[in-house]
């Protein structure tokens, strides 16, 4: 019986035909796996319990659910994110696979964490472990608490020199034509500890739709930006600054879906909607 169950599943996941079952199955299957592996893992963490550490030896398993989906990530300008400093990270957020993504180019950062809304914390054994791997977790519903827990991580990034990976749309962006308008916090947070702020843009994940079921094979670019400082800014700079970094990384966000999309056979079904 397990056996049928396991060959139905993965001809299911290799299955490249739009099915919505297909397509619900390869994301129940990726949240699966990982809350299977978290719950394996997470015991370990107990040994340096909010280390970042921890972070980076999780990401070093997860990473291989990648390899179920042939989705390739494809990292550009890592000297960037591999420079040992504390720092503000900033990306574009268009689907939980964004985690898959950041699993694979973990290393290469080493020391960094992420945030995450509260309501992630609840859900055993993920939120747990992650929890423990040094997982920032705020709550969305009250900006100001969620502003100054923001700004108490400030001491982890200057003496640790931790870099604190954040998606500043807020929420996942299904329209991948464009980015969506970016909140404050982590801006806030990079000027109050005055360290640089790094982009990052992942090209748009044109192999995946909801409502039509696609889940194919894709190619992500990672693409990281040169850092902005943000030495001698104070809260009067923090709407610049947001208009700076989003306009730099729409303009490349831009670029890269020319490149992925110019790359496609012809007849590939391709989707500008998650």
């Amino acid at each position: 019986m397990c056996v049928l169950t396991f060959s139905f599943i993965s001809k299911k996941i290799s299955y490249s035909e739009p099915s919505k079952l297909s397509f619900h199955l390869k994301f129940f299957v990726y949240y699966f796996l990982c809350s299977l592996l978290a719950f394996v893992i997470w015991p370990l963490f107990l040994f340096r319990p909010r280390n970042v550490k921890n972070s980076r030896l999780a990401a070093t398993i997860l990473k291989h659910i990648t390899k179920l989906y042939d989705l390739k990530w494809e990292l550009r300008g890592a000297d960037i994110l591999s420079e040992e400093r504390g720092a503000v990270v900033v990306s574009n957020h268009q689907s939980s696979l964004d985690i898959l993504g950041l699993f694979n180019i973990w290393e290469v950062a080493d020391k960094l964490t992420a945030v995450a809304k509260r309501e992630v914390m609840y859900v055993f054994p993920f939120g747990f472990a992650a929890y423990l791997a040094g997982v920032i977790y705020i709550d969305r519903n009250d900006p100001k608490r969620a502003r100054e827990q923001l700004n108490m991580t400030s001491d982890v990034m200057v003496k640790e020199k931790t870099k604190i990976w954040l998606f500043p749309e807020g929420t996942r962006n299904k329209d991948y034509r464009s980015l969506l308008p970016f909140k404050k916090g982590a801006f806030h947070m990079a000027v109050a500890a005055q360290v640089p702020i790094i982009p990052v843009v992942f090209s748009p994940y044109y192999f995946i739709n909801n409502k039509q079921g696609i889940f194919n094979k894709g190619h992500v670019i990672i693409q990281c930006l040169e850092p902005i400082s943000t030495k001698g800014l104070g809260p009067e700079d923090i709407d610049g600054l947001v208009t700076r970094v989003r306009d730099a990384m729409s303009t490349v966000y831009k670029e890269l879906t020319k490149e992925v999309i110019t790359n496609l056979p012809s007849d590939y079904p391709h989707t500008t909607v998650g």
